[in-house]
């Protein structure tokens, strides 16, 4: 409950809920009794149906606190799907380490208070060796992923609870905060998103930079994107892809990145989930610059005319052509992450700084939240 109120989570005891349905009498309840009464586990199935509503009921919340679940490496693997459900990941594992006869000793001393039947020196023996033989496992699963915090549970209530918000904490810092930052041709995205990685410390990733670089130098990817670039045309999906996971690989030390032209469409989408899925991670927030069409229009043709010219700026037939694409294959990405409740539109009119600190203030929230 400390854990609870501290960091205004959502609370989901697999225990709690069974007791519930214990003492409701429901089938669910009746069938779970006679396991609990053995010292068995509960089969996953049920205990499933009871997470999965807990979750998707409380997707909207803060985060959760997961206890008693996952016992089993199938319940793990089981949470990560769940989790993606709502495109949220586990931070951290903490397990309390207390000693055998220690254990022993408590839960004893607790069949004596609460009279649960699960609480005799037979049945505590066999949950030891369930838990020992199940749930080692799940350990070395979360250690493979930098997850997992043995926490000294053998202290008062007041030690192991600040062991426990230590280490949570730090846990926190170290969440990557991972700006989609979306956008018509002119409406100012370079600008504001290198900005925006000054401020926070994150990796700025622009597709059209990179891929300008490598056209510069020659490379076969280059030769490949040119073509595209120069219709004023979207690149191919697998070049992109090798460039954004190439810098993401390089830099997986950093406290997050901004994306900037990416993700342009709905694979890409499902391409970034996937690459930072890999790492633990997700998109924090999704934010679109926007500007009326003939302002956009006016800035990529005054653009033409400078050194900063692209190929594409040259024509008012090829400004026209990627305005279309844009608002034609971009929309469903905004709708993607409006869902996810990720998306906010942003004022693209005002000064450079104004608008910067509109972006701030709305990157500054989705870190909290995300936090």
């Amino acid at each position: 409950m400390l854990l609870l109120e501290k960091y205004n989570l959502t609370y989901i005891s697999t225990g709690d809920i069974l007791r519930a349905e214990i003492k409701a009498k429901s089938e669910l309840g009746i069938e779970a009794k006679k396991l609990i009464d053995k010292g068995e586990l509960v089969p996953d199935e049920l205990i499933i149906q009871i997470i999965e509503k807990r979750i998707i009921e409380n997707a909207d919340s803060n985060g959760f606190l997961f206890d008693g679940f996952p016992r089993t490496m199938v319940q793990a693997y089981i949470l990560e799907a769940l989790l993606l459900k709502i495109n949220a990941t586990l931070n951290c594992m903490l397990c309390l380490d207390v000693p055998e006869d220690e254990l022993m000793r408590r839960l004893l001393e607790r069949g004596k208070i609460s009279g649960r039947s699960d609480d005799n020196e037979v049945v505590i023996k066999s949950r030891l060796v369930e838990y020992n033989t199940k749930t080692f496992p799940v350990i070395d699963f979360y250690k493979v992923r930098d997850q997992y915090i043995p926490i000294d549970g053998t202290g008062t209530v007041e030690e192991v609870y600040e062991l426990l918000t230590d280490a949570i904490d730090e846990t926190l810092t170290t969440v990557w905060l991972n700006i989609v930052l979306l956008g018509a041709p002119g409406a100012g995205k370079g600008t504001q998103g290198r900005l925006l990685a000054e401020k926070h410390n994150l990796y700025y990733i622009s597709t059209g930079a990179k891929l300008r670089r490598e056209v510069k130098m020659g490379t076969e990817i280059g030769k490949k994107a040119k073509v595209f670039l120069d219709k004023g045309e979207l690149v191919p999906d697998e070049i992109i892809i090798q460039l954004i996971e190439s810098e993401i690989q390089k830099h997986v030390n950093v406290r997050g990145f901004v994306f900037k032209g990416f993700p342009r469409t709905m694979l890409q989408a499902y391409i970034l989930d996937g690459l930072l899925r890999r790492l633990n991670s997700s998109v924090s927030i999704a934010l679109e610059v926007k500007a009326p069409t003939l302002e956009l229009f006016k800035r990529l043709h005054s653009r033409g005319k400078t050194e900063k010219a692209r190929s594409y700026d040259m024509s008012t037939e090829l400004i026209i052509g990627r305005l279309e694409e844009y608002e034609q294959k971009t929309a469903r990405v905004v709708e993607y992450y409006k869902k996810q409740g990720k998306y906010k539109a942003i004022e693209g009119l005002g000064s450079t700084d104004e608008i910067f600190d509109t972006l701030t203030t709305a990157v500054d929230s989705a870190f909290r939240k995300a936090r």
